[in-house]
């Protein structure tokens, strides 16, 4: 077991061998081939232990010494797989939300776009690659894991908006989706940061970030009130056609929420056809 271990923790020391041979692997694929190494490491651990081979010694020292050096070398790169891919998701996430910003600008200017279209295409790349980080073991599904400080952070702003310092609410806001890029309390971030720009009377910027709330995470919780009010504040910047266009959508996305019978409400309103 030991030779079969040695081979295959060589083959994934040797990037380049592997990059080449197997160019469509993903930061993913190689996480978990480092968690399966580290396991055959653990296992050969307690075999070696059990028969009292870990005191044996070789031209290169013991057992024991061989087997802590593979596993420093796995841990090493698994925390360096981990680190690229939250610097990789970090690009995604802002050159995304800064093609989606210019797209949304461009439709402003052109009649019959329809601004709800706006930003729900692939993210920058083509592929989005939060999506294909694995969830902690530790964690289920259902329980997002939040980077060091990201929640200490979102309270913050949260608490500003609370006690109706807005201002400060749209700027620790705007700072934690730069900050935890891909994070699973971005949608919720726009969202609010849009509310308190709304309570500054700013609705262009609202709408904004009502349609990066949407676009974050189009079947979330937030997702059906994220695009009501994007449709709620393009009615209130006069933007009727596109208002109209967008809550139907929401009528037409989530038929059976609060958000669809405010949408309806907000349609009659508005006149819309």
């Amino acid at each position: 077991m030991f030779r079969r271990l040695a081979f295959a923790v060589a083959i994934a020391l040797s990037s380049p061998l592997a990059a080449s041979a197997q160019q469509t692997e993903t930061l993913a694929d190689i996480r978990q081939q480092l968690s399966s190494l580290y396991v055959d490491v653990q296992n050969l651990r307690s075999e070696l232990s059990a028969s009292g081979g870990l005191t044996a010694t070789t031209g290169s020292g013991s057992t024991l010494d061989r087997l802590n050096a593979i596993e420093a070398e796995l841990q090493r790169l698994t925390a360096k797989s981990e680190e690229l891919e939250f610097r990789i998701n970090r690009i995604t996430e802002d050159g995304t939300r800064r093609i989606t910003d210019l797209e949304f600008r461009l439709c402003e200017l052109e009649e019959g776009c329809d601004l709800s279209l706006v930003g729900t295409g692939t993210t920058l790349g083509g592929v989005d690659s939060a999506a294909s980080i694995p969830a902690p073991q530790e964690q289920s599904a259902s329980t997002p894991e939040l980077a060091v400080g990201e929640e200490a952070d979102f309270a913050a702003a949260e608490a500003a908006l609370s006690e109706g310092d807005f201002e400060t609410a749209v700027q620790l806001f705007a700072t934690f989706v730069e900050s935890y890029p891909g994070g699973p309390l971005n949608a919720q971030a726009h969202y609010l940061r849009g509310e308190a720009l709304e309570s500054l009377g700013n609705m262009t910027d609202a709408a904004r970030a009502y349609l990066a709330s949407f676009s974050v995470d189009q079947s979330g919780e937030i997702a059906p009130d994220a695009l009501f009010k994007l449709g709620y504040s393009l009615g209130t910047i006069g933007q009727v056609q596109d208002a109209c266009i967008t809550l139907a959508e929401v009528v037409s996305r989530f038929p059976d929420l609060e958000a669809a019978a405010d949408a309806k409400a907000a349609m009659q309103s508005l006149s819309c056809g």
